[in-house]
C-alpha cells in the first residue's frame, strides 16, 4: 500500500473556458479565446467554447459528483470576462453572483476552493484597446481584476494561484501562434512572459498587502514543465537537458525565486529578453506561498548535431527551439497517450526532486496531471478506461516516492474533472474523470473517477 502523509490534498480540476459555456450568458464578454475560436481552422473541426460543458448551469450537478469522488478541494478558474466584461471598469454583478453560488456549493460540500485567476481567457477588449499582453499597464488590470475576486470571494476562498502555465500564453499563444491571440513572433513570447510575471507580483502585492492578514490564506503561480533526461552521461547531453528545464520552467519559476531570469537565458536570448526594474524584482522575488506544478511527459534531451532553427514542435518543445538549443526525442518503448505525450512516471519524481533541489524545499502541489486517451469518443471504451487507471497508478505512485525521498509534496490535482474543450483539439481530446456527452450534456463516471475516489477514500493505493 502506498499511503500518503496525514492531511495529503487529493483534488480535480478545470478551467472557464473549457467548461462553463454560457459565453454570452449573464452579462460575460467575449475573451480572446471566443474570438480566436471562431477563426475558421483555428482549432479541431471549428469546435468553440460557447456551450462546452454547460457548467454555468449544471454547476450543482458536478459539486455532485465531486463529492461522489470525496475530493478535498476542486480547482476551478474564473473568467476575467464574466467578472469585467471588458477587463476593467465596470464589474458584472451577475458574474460575481454565479461564482459565489459555485464557492458556497462547494464550501457546504465540504470541498475546498482553490481558484485561479487567469487560465488564458484574457478579455477581448484589453487585448484589442490596449495590446493584450504585450504592453507593460496590463500588470495594474490584473491586479485591479485581483483585488475585487479577493474582495468578492476571499472570505471563504483561501487558496489562490495567480496564473495558470503563463508558458502557454507566452509561446503557444505569441511564439507560434497555437494558441489565442494567435500571434508568431521570436520576441514576443519574452514580453507577454515578462508582463505576465509582473502581473503575477503584482497580484500577489494586492493580496499579501490588503488580503492576507484578515482573510488568512495563501497565494501562489502554477507553471507547467515536462522532465527533460540527458540522452547520454555526456556533459554536452547533461547541459542540454539542464538548458531545456531552465528555458521551461527557469524561464517562470526561476524570477518567482531568485528575482531574475536564468543566467543561460540572459546569455542566448540577449536583449530579447526584457530586464526586471529593482522594483519589479523585489516585488517578484519570494511571490508564491507555494510551488504550483503542472505535469503531464518527459522527452530525452541531448545537445543538436546542427543548428536547430523555427520555433519549434509544440508538443515537445519547452521554449524558443532556435534560442535553447536542445535536441529532443522520446523512447520507441515507452506509451503515448492520445496527445502523443510519453508516459514516463519517474520523469515526474526526477522533476519534483529537481524543483526540490533548485528552490529550496519548497512546498509543491502538483495541480494538473492526468491524460487523454485514444478511443473515448466511444462512451463504452471512455467509461472502462483502465490505461488512464494505469497512468494514475504509475504518476501518483511517482508522486509517493518523491514524498519517501524528501520532496514536500502536499497535494495532487487530477485535470481533468470531465472531459472538455481542450483548447486548439476542440473536443476531439478527452482528459476527464468523467465523460461528457457534448449534444446532451450528460455526464457519467468513468472506471477512473471510481478508482480515484477509493484512492481519495484510502489516501493512497
Amino acid at each position: 500500500m502506498k499511503t500518503f502523509p496525514d492531511g495529503f490534498l487529493w483534488g480535480t480540476a478545470t478551467a472557464a473556458y473549457q467548461i462553463e459555456g454560457a459565453a454570452a450568458t449573464g452579462g460575460r464578454g467575449p475573451s480572446i479565446w471566443d474570438a480566436f475560436s471562431h477563426i475558421p481552422g483555428k482549432t479541431a473541426e471549428g469546435h468553440t467554447g460557447d456551450v462546452a460543458c454547460d457548467h454555468y448551469h449544471r454547476w450543482e450537478e458536478d459539486i455532485e459528483l465531486m463529492k461522489q469522488m470525496g475530493v478535498g478541494c476542486y480547482r476551478f478558474s474564473i473568467s476575467w470576462s464574466r467578472i469585467q466584461p471588458q477587463g476593467k471598469g465596470e464589474i458584472n454583478e451577475e458574474g460575481i453572483a454565479f461564482y459565489n453560488k459555485l464557492i458556497d456549493g462547494l464550501v457546504a460540500a465540504g470541498i475546498t476552493p482553490w481558484v485561479t485567476l487567469f487560465h488564458w481567457d484574457l478579455p477581448l477588449a484589453l487585448q484589442l484597446e490596449e495590446d493584450g499582453l504585450l504592453k507593460p499597464s496590463i500588470a495594474y488590470r490584473f491586479a485591479d481584476y485581483a483585488r475585487i475576486c479577493f474582495e468578492r470571494f476571499g472570505d471563504r476562498v483561501k487558496n489562490w494561484i495567480t496564473l495558470n502555465e503563463p508558458w502557454c500564453s507566452s509561446f503557444l499563444g505569441h511564439g507560434n501562434a497555437y494558441f489565442a491571440p494567435g500571434r508568431a513572433s521570436a520576441s514576443e513570447p519574452y514580453l507577454a512572459a515578462h508582463n505576465l510575471l509582473r502581473a503575477h507580483a503584482y497580484i500577489v502585492d494586492v493580496y499579501r498587502k490588503e488580503f492576507q492578514a484578515d482573510q488568512k490564506g495563501q497565494i501562489g503561480i502554477t507553471n507547467n514543465c515536462d522532465w527533460r533526461e540527458p540522452a547520454s552521461d555526456s556533459e554536452g547531453d547533461k547541459a542540454a537537458a539542464q538548458r531545456a528545464l531552465e528555458f521551461f520552467l527557469g524561464w517562470f519559476a526561476d524570477p518567482v525565486y531568485f528575482g531574475d531570469y536564468p543566467a543561460v537565458m540572459r546569455e542566448r536570448v540577449g536583449e530579447r529578453l526584457p530586464q526586471f526594474t529593482p522594483e519589479d524584482a523585489k516585488l517578484l522575488k519570494g511571490s508564491s506561498d507555494f510551488f504550483g506544478l503542472n505535469h503531464y511527459t518527459t522527452m530525452i534531451a541531448s545537445e543538436p548535431k546542427q543548428q536547430v532553427s523555427g520555433p519549434g514542435d509544440i508538443k515537445g518543445n519547452g521554449g524558443m527551439m532556435e534560442d535553447q538549443q536542445v535536441e529532443l526525442a522520446g523512447d520507441p518503448e515507452w506509451e503515448q497517450t492520445d496527445m502523443g505525450w510519453n508516459i514516463v512516471p519517474w520523469g515526474c519524481r526526477k522533476l519534483l526532486e529537481w524543483i526540490d533541489k533548485r528552490y529550496d524545499h519548497p512546498p509543491i502541489y502538483i495541480t494538473e496531471n492526468g491524460c487523454a486517451m485514444p478511443g473515448e469518443d466511444d462512451r463504452q471504451v471512455a467509461l472502462n478506461d483502465t490505461r488512464r487507471v494505469e497512468f494514475l497508478k504509475g504518476y501518483i505512485g511517482a508522486c509517493h516516492e518523491a514524498i519517501q525521498n524528501g520532496v514536500d509534496l502536499r497535494g495532487y490535482m487530477c485535470w481533468s474533472m470531465m472531459d472538455n474543450f481542450e483548447w486548439a483539439l476542440g473536443y476531439t481530446r478527452r482528459f476527464g474523470l468523467h465523460w461528457v456527452d457534448y449534444e446532451t450534456g450528460e455526464r457519467q463516471p468513468k472506471a477512473s473517477a471510481k478508482w480515484y475516489a477509493a484512492t481519495v477514500k484510502q489516501n493512497g493505493f
